[in-house]
């Protein structure tokens, strides 16, 4: 598996400096609140008018390795530069391992809690689907409310779509309490996309969240416009395709061209893809390390690119 440390070690990331923002093209009416280098672009959360900043945090894969390890140095690294770059969106879930604990104790430690949008999950049905127990749910939504530290959590979704008639009505039911702000769905499994969709037309929803990268583009096919037309936010995951991306562009520099939408790396390039779309609210890679998360964040800053862009940004991905 290649992996960014290998991307980085080969050469192939630095351009040797960012562009300077300017005069640059839209991407598809993409917002650009605070879009000059150095400031993190904004989105607004379709159901409330919320803004959030584009970039954030995921906590499975890398994060989660280090988060199992009791790596807390490197879990307070991590977390504290996404802070200090403007990001408050972290992403977690129960089944993340260590992830969901170790993150709210770090915050703690950190006093960053409330700087937080936490977005954790719920599914007690188990991997596959099957049926919810509903006290086990609702014990499982305690137990994430004692590990973020917060009183009221800014998103819980149904994790993979899990007995949906069983848990959505308890995350419905914490919402109307006034314990959960918003609520959502997610899958990143190709066999549950078309039900997905069907239940994004069924469902009053917050959020949905699933994976999408500029070699994995189902979601601007089938998930993103329902998205657009149903006024649902979008969380987006696996933006490096996990490994994939990394796997295709060692060896090789960043093209030339990319200082158009200000992308200075590989991971700038790939975040920039997926942030030109504009019903992408905030995406959440997972890192375990603090230059990564610095790189992450950079993605979500300056220009991004346009429509013409886009389509050069993918003839070249795929011709690798």
């Amino acid at each position: 598996m290649t992996t960014r440390r290998d991307v980085l070690k080969y050469g192939a990331c630095m351009l040797g400096g960012l562009a300077t923002a300017g005069a640059g093209g839209v991407a598809l009416g993409a917002h650009h609140e605070n879009d000059a280098m150095g400031k993190l672009i904004y989105r607004a959360i379709p159901s409330s008018g919320e803004k959030l900043p584009i970039m954030g945090l995921g906590s499975s894969a890398t994060f989660q390795r280090i988060a199992g390890s009791e790596d807390i140095a490197a879990v307070k690294g991590v977390l504290s530069t996404m802070v200090e770059l403007g990001g408050t969106v972290f992403d977690t879930a129960p089944s993340y391992g260590a992830s969901e604990q170790v993150a709210g104790q770090v915050a703690k430690e950190l006093d960053i809690t409330q700087k937080l949008f936490w977005a954790t999950k719920l599914n007690v049905a188990g991997y596959g689907g099957g049926k919810a127990d509903e006290k086990a749910a609702r014990e499982q939504l305690e137990r994430s409310f004692q590990y973020a530290g917060k009183e009221v959590i800014d998103l819980v979704q149904i994790h993979n779509m899990g007995d949906l008639p069983t848990q959505l009505p308890i995350l419905r039911e914490y919402k109307q309490a006034g314990r959960i702000r918003y609520i959502g769905v997610t899958t990143t499994f190709q066999t549950q996309y078309e039900a997905f969709v069907q239940m994004m037309k069924d469902e009053t929803l917050d959020f949905i969240g699933t994976d999408y990268a500029i070699d994995e583009r189902h979601a601007e096919e089938m998930i993103l416009p329902v998205a657009r037309e149903r006024g649902i936010g979008v969380l987006v995951y696996a933006p490096f395709g996990r490994s994939r991306l990394w796997s295709k562009v060692r060896g090789k520099a960043v093209p030339e061209w990319a200082k158009e939408f200000d992308a200075a790396t590989w991971a700038q390039f790939f975040l920039k893809y997926v942030a030109s779309h504009p019903e992408v609210t905030a995406i959440t890679p997972a890192t375990s390390k603090p230059a990564n998360m610095a790189d992450n964040m950079r993605g979500g800053m300056g220009r991004l690119p346009d429509a013409a862009m886009r389509s050069k940004m993918v003839a070249l991905i795929e011709s690798l």
